[in-house]
């Protein structure tokens, strides 16, 4: 089942499900053994999810579809992102050189 994550407006509460639980739900979608709101009802989830999780996966391929919002493996992430992060990083670096250069050389008689 999924688990409630916090939101905004606390009497309302965003459902997440993992990408097994999705996975195993959409055999059971196009199985046909039962009506799709009454499966819907089972699981505790919306009838429309059930439509978007199966487009998804038909649209992404088992290997691409639900792998989540976070970040990206290192070997998956693009040179793009990869390039970006490390000029964020050597930015802040020289940032920090020249502020100290600027604090040293005040220091100097």
């Amino acid at each position: 089942m999924g688990k409630p994550r916090a939101k905004s407006n606390p009497e309302r509460t965003r459902m997440q499900y993992s990408r097994e639980f999705k996975l195993e739900a959409i055999p059971l979608l196009e199985s046909g053994q039962m009506p799709t709101a009454q499966l819907a009802l089972q699981l505790g989830v919306a009838r429309n999810k059930l439509y978007q999780w199966r487009d998804q996966l038909r649209k992404s391929g088992e290997t691409e579809a639900f792998i989540g919002s976070g970040r990206k493996p290192l070997q998956d992430r693009s040179e793009v992102d990869r390039l970006r992060e490390e000029l964020k990083r050597v930015t802040e670096e020289r940032d920090i050189l020249k502020k100290a250069a600027a604090y040293f050389a005040r220091e100097l008689p």
